[in-house]
């Protein structure tokens, strides 16, 4: 609103007779001044309360004249956080994860073969292992965790591979028709190290497995696998 400022203040010379009459005006002049400062002031604060309070309820008037689908699309859409909802509803989204794996076997089948021949005597001598009458070429694989401590070839058997095993007894595979792995290198159940054969002292191809136990000597392998919970007797195929 315009403001009307009284004329700048001149000094009057004036006579002392006088002199209370001027002082009189110039505090009623100075009186007039401040209230029309003050008017001023209200007329602004109140001008700028109408223009917040307009600003203010401009954004909710929009909102409300917004079509219903796209007022319902804003307020349930799952990408944007709403601090109306339960903190529930507003958890990241759960992806499922595969399952993990099964663990790993620590006591496989050597060869994928039947038994053909046990421990014991046989043909009148100790057979000391057991056979496993398998195709030639078929892989054989290690028993156990273990470390390859022999591979090459020894008296009986042709070839053999021994093998230092996670209990540590040793397995012995012999008649076999190629090695393949080396003194030295560690192997875990399940690795194929050799191909079933019939070289040496044998009748056909297969392989023969023994278990030797330290202080003790050649054990029966059969109970030895049933105490790590394979049945080496049955055999699907």
């Amino acid at each position: 609103m315009p403001v009307t400022l009284p004329l700048p203040l001149r000094k009057l010379t004036v006579p002392s007779i006088g002199r209370r009459r001027v002082t009189t005006q110039v505090v009623a002049t100075t009186t007039a001044l401040c209230a029309g400062f003050g008017l001023l002031a209200a007329g602004a604060d109140s001008d700028n309360e109408t223009i917040k309070n307009v600003a203010a309820t401009a954004p909710t008037q929009a909102a409300t004249d917004a079509p219903a689908d796209e007022q319902q699309a804003h307020s349930h859409d799952p990408a944007v956080w709403d601090p109306n909802k339960p903190a529930a509803d507003n958890q990241p989204v759960a992806f499922p994860f595969p399952p993990p794996p099964p663990p790993r076997p620590t006591t496989v089948r050597p060869v994928d073969a039947v038994v053909s021949s046990g421990f014991g005597p046989r043909w009148g001598a100790n057979h000391f292992g057991i056979d496993f009458a398998g195709q030639q070429g078929v892989p054989i694989r290690s028993v156990t965790d273990g470390v390859v401590i022999e591979a090459g070839p020894a008296t009986g058997f042709g070839l053999w591979v021994r093998v230092q095993q996670d209990d540590g007894t040793v397995g012995v595979y012999g008649h076999m028709q190629d090695i393949l792995a080396h003194v030295g290198q560690p192997v875990k159940a399940g690795d194929v190290i050799a191909t079933v054969g019939s070289r040496g002292q044998s009748t056909g191809p297969h392989l023969h497995y023994e278990v030797h136990q330290p202080g003790v000597g050649k054990i029966d392998p059969m109970p030895w696998f049933a105490g790590r919970g394979l049945d080496v007797m049955n055999f699907p195929g």
